[in-house]
């Protein structure tokens, strides 16, 4: 995959070999490649409500009987924003003008352009709901015609910023998130990064606040303040939380 994917980059500079490769993009002449690089292997699959278990849990069990002040999510892996924007619809449906926002992250510059701009095309609709789809989703026409634009009251909710989470995390992002969804992000990470990109992102996390995983994934041999509510949900410990558990 690596080689396929990063071929052309050693026809572009007329490289022989990965090792002249790996040299150009830690000098600081190319500095630039390294991000190129970063957006080339990099999986990006994703679409609107995967997994819509999490979804329904995230409305059923967290929203229904939220009485706080501003209610934070941190998609943590948002690709090109698809995610990003279920979750915001969810909030926008559940808890309506009541003060919410959502913050989303990705280690490519390529993908959150895409997430910025929220433009899809039409089959990223698969699966979802019609009442959605009617209520947030502007179909383009003539030249846009195929695409989609999210609502626009909905994107002025969410902030994206490129953040590579193996490396601490921004100083601004030291705030407490009610929930954070890192989804098919910890499978492509050895066991020890895997220990440290958890600890670091739940951090973030208020007490008590839900930490959402992919059903492919786990946390086992990871000694993390959290509590498993279903396979994949965890609760971050806090006074109640560890009374409860008792």
């Amino acid at each position: 995959m690596l080689c396929s994917r990063l071929s052309k980059r050693l026809d572009f500079y007329g490289l022989s070999s990965f090792t002249q490769y790996y040299d150009l993009i830690h000098s600081l002449e190319y500095q630039q490649e390294f991000q190129i690089m970063i957006d080339l292997v990099t999986t990006n699959e994703t679409y609107f409500f995967r997994e819509p278990k999490h979804f329904t849990f995230l409305k059923e069990h967290i929203l229904k009987n939220w009485l706080g002040d501003t209610f934070n999510i941190w998609s943590a892996a948002c690709s090109t924003g698809e995610e990003t924007y279920s979750l915001a619809m969810v909030l926008a449906e559940t808890l309506g003008y009541r003060k919410w926002e959502i913050f989303g992250s990705d280690i490519s510059s390529r993908v959150l352009e895409t997430a910025k701009t929220a433009v899809y095309l039409m089959d990223r609709l698969e699966n979802m709901d019609n009442s959605l789809m009617e209520k947030y989703c502007l179909r383009g026409v003539r030249s846009q015609s195929g695409y989609f634009c999210m609502d626009s009251g909905l994107k002025k909710r969410i902030q994206f910023e490129q953040i590579n989470l193996v490396k601490p995390l921004p100083i601004h992002l030291n705030r407490n998130f009610d929930v954070i969804f890192l989804r098919n992000v910890l499978i492509y990470f050895d066991q020890a990064t895997k220990k440290s990109v958890v600890e670091r992102v739940i951090a973030t996390l208020k007490p008590g606040g839900y930490f959402i995983i992919s059903h492919s994934e786990n946390l086992h041999q990871i000694n993390t303040n959290l509590l498993m509510v279903k396979p994949s949900i965890y609760q971050k410990k806090s006074a109640h939380t560890t009374q409860s558990s008792k």
